[in-house]
């Protein structure tokens, strides 16, 4: 906490002084937590300028398209640092030793598999279910498997669940995947990466052997790693608030799942590709571009611009470079990754998008990529969430870890009818 202060001058009061805090980085805060004691709440939807807590984990500045994990810049931990060593110093704060990589990367990879129970939580699904829908109800049953023990108050339970978690994320997905088109469960392989190792039990059957692509393999980990964390966004405050109560950790992180299922978050790059779908071929771009550079017109480009970033998406770079090795490697003759291209071309050189920095995001390229290694689009956001689950816990595991933390509660304004009598009209 800095000495400086802030005067709040109100109707009719006592001028109040509120503390101001610096961080490292980013804007000062005006302390409020006293002011509810004036009769007073602030009002602030979406919570666009309200800093809910400290955190030592991820920074983000949009204006400057900068982002840190823990220090470290993201383009310099996608092209140098695998998912498993950007797991390590999210949850631990720096980067690891290679002794310690190599103690965490052997505990993460002999705890993917799941008790084998748990497939028939899968019976219980529509076989045509979403497998957002069983992610998020499989991972809350994780609880009734690891609840008895669980001290969320100890450090060593909860460093625990973040290694059954990052390490199960992967199987459960696959699962969920196998399940959907009717082939059986592949088990995980120890000697894989995380990568690859996901990527045999997505696509491995019994009957053949299955050899991964080592482009196809960093490519998946780097989607993975770009997708980590992103500080206090909606799944993650969703995490942050369900665990403020004391709950399970699994059901914490289901939570967050169900949070990032929406198509304003976790479901972007899946609505990036029903775009390409509906444009169809690339003799109908044009008729496209005009009608979103038609402000009268509802249809938007998806996949262009971010809410956060105003200059650049950081991660883009990085995913852009990635999609054209898939791409080039692979040499898949697709009509919607032919349209996806001359996109990337118009957005990258027309001054209408230039101009208003509408360049192709992460989740335009990421998405790009998946659809070419053959992952159908309603797995896109379970990528994503088994992508952003060691963000989730790095971030639980602080909130627990904080000796200020409480249990959210947020304030409204109430805009209801006032106190009044209430008359039966029902006849008795």
């Amino acid at each position: 906490m800095a000495d400086q202060k802030a005067t709040l001058h109100l109707p009719g009061k006592e001028p109040i002084e509120l503390p101001i805090a610096s961080g490292t980085a980013g804007y000062d805060v005006i302390d409020i937590s006293s002011l509810g004691s004036h009769g007073y709440f602030t009002y602030d939807p979406g919570f666009m300028a309200t800093a809910s807590c400290q955190s030592e984990i991820t920074y983000i500045d949009g204006d400057k398209g900068i982002l840190l994990h823990r220090g470290y810049p993201i383009d310099q931990l996608a092209q140098n640092a695998n998912y498993l060593e950007v797991c390590y110093l999210l949850l631990y704060g720096d980067a690891p030793t290679a002794k310690q990589f190599d103690q965490f990367q052997r505990t993460i990879m002999r705890h993917t598999m799941v008790h084998e129970q748990l497939s028939s939580f899968f019976k219980g699904y529509r076989r045509d279910a979403h497998p957002m829908a069983i992610v998020c109800g499989v991972i809350a049953g994780l609880s009734a498997f690891y609840h008895d023990p669980m001290d969320i108050n100890n450090q060593e339970h909860r460093e625990i669940a973040a290694y059954r978690l990052i390490a199960k994320m992967p199987t459960i997905s696959a699962m969920a995947y196998k399940y959907s088109i009717g082939q059986p469960f592949v088990y995980p392989r120890n000697d894989l990466s995380y990568a690859a190792n996901f990527l045999q039990m997505m696509f491995a059957v019994p009957c053949e052997d299955y050899k991964v692509n080592p482009i196809v393999e960093r490519a998946m980990d780097r989607i993975f790693t770009l997708h980590a964390d992103h500080e206090q966004n909606a799944s993650t405050s969703t995490v942050r608030l369900s665990g403020s109560s004391g709950a399970n950790p699994f059901a914490c992180i289901a939570a967050g799942i169900a949070s990032l299922w929406g198509p304003a978050h976790g479901g972007a790059n899946e609505a990036c590709l029903m775009m390409l779908e509906e444009i169809g071929s690339v003799d109908r771009i044009p008729e496209f571009v005009a009608r979103a550079k038609d402000k009268d017109d509802p249809f938007r480009l998806m996949g262009f611009g971010h809410r956060v970033y105003k200059n650049f998406d950081p991660r883009a770079t990085v995913m852009r470079e990635t999609c054209h090795e898939v791409l080039d490697d692979l040499k898949i003759e697709d009509p919607l990754l032919d349209v996806a291209m001359e996109l990337e071309r118009i957005a990258l050189s027309d001054p209408y998008f230039v101009e208003r920095k509408l360049y192709p995001n992460v989740d335009f390229y990421s998405g790009i990529i998946l659809k070419a290694i053959g992952i159908p689009t309603s797995m896109f956001t379970v990528i994503f969430a088994l992508s952003r689950t060691v963000g989730w816990m790095s971030h639980w595991n602080e909130m627990m870890s904080d000796p200020k933390q409480k249990i959210g509660r947020p304030r409204q304004l109430y805009t209801g009818a006032p106190e009044r009598e209430f008359k039966t009209q029902v006849e008795k």
